[in-house]
């Protein structure tokens, strides 16, 4: 079993999403350990970005309010470092190309391999161009995560083909944010990545209620809230940590009873 596919062991996987150092790096710190206590099998931890262009409002906000709060990768870095011998449950990077290259792919994924990260999401790197960073992936010992779109089509069977760690199904076109429904066929898109290999598929991009999990749930191996759970901490800031745990336990009850 993979690092990241121990998430999915037994049960359909909650993946959920901070931006770190939103509000601040300690109540990120204490968020992460509050929604491993309330069940989440798997935290993706965004680094923030002044350009992030698959993120909605909700995450973008937060990449500023991040960036002006201080949090740089350096910090972001140290702070994986000290929570990592606590948490059992895999840990993944999602940020963008630019902060990688800017901070140097080599030094970057040797440094997530020193403090125990075990994937990165990128979405601006395109399936074609995964090479880019896939070398350094394998060789820190990283799972490079691929995302698969309503539109990728003829495309799905490829990436599901080569993909590593678990396969990021986009439920929706545009951005990152809450979506009153999904309207996209979740379930061909899984039929068709499973047509070319077994690895888990995991659906993001709109979904923030329990219903919506329960029924992406069904329809794949796991689910992958972002935006709601920003959006709990935009509004509470250093007092967030319990509505978060909170509204995680909802989720990861729904989820780990389909």
């Amino acid at each position: 079993m993979t690092k990241l596919g121990k998430a999915f062991e037994n049960k359909k996987a909650f993946i959920a999403f901070i931006t770190a150092g939103d509000p601040d790096l300690e109540t990120t710190e204490k968020l992460i350990y509050e929604m491993v206590n309330n069940g989440v099998d798997l935290i993706e931890i965004g680094i923030p970005f002044s350009d992030p262009i698959a993120e909605g409002v909700v995450i973008q906000e937060a990449d500023l309010r991040a960036l002006e709060n201080g949090a740089t990768t350096e910090k972001i870095f140290d702070l994986v470092a000290k929570i990592r011998p606590n948490i059992d449950i895999p840990l993944v990077f999602m940020t963008y190309c630019n902060v990688i290259f800017g901070y140097g792919t080599e030094k970057f994924t040797s440094k997530c391999e020193e403090i125990g990260i075990d994937g990165l999401i990128v979405p601006d790197v395109p399936y074609e161009e995964k090479d880019e960073l896939l070398p350094f992936c394998q060789k820190h010992h990283l799972e490079l995560v691929s995302l698969v779109a309503p539109t990728s089509k003829d495309r799905i069977t490829e990436i599901a083909k080569n993909a590593d760690g678990f396969l990021y199904i986009v439920s929706s076109l545009g951005v990152t944010g809450v979506r009153s429904e999904i309207k996209t066929d979740i379930g061909e898109i899984v039929k068709a990545a499973k047509s070319a290999s077994d690895i888990p598929c995991a659906v993001g991009f709109g979904i923030s209620t329990p219903e919506q999990a329960e029924k992406m749930c069904s329809q794949a191996d796991g689910i992958i809230i972002g935006s709601a759970i920003v959006r709990i901490i935009a509004k509470y800031g250093k007092d967030s940590v319990k509505p978060v745990g909170e509204y995680v336990r909802s989720i990861a009850e729904v989820c780990h009873k389909v």
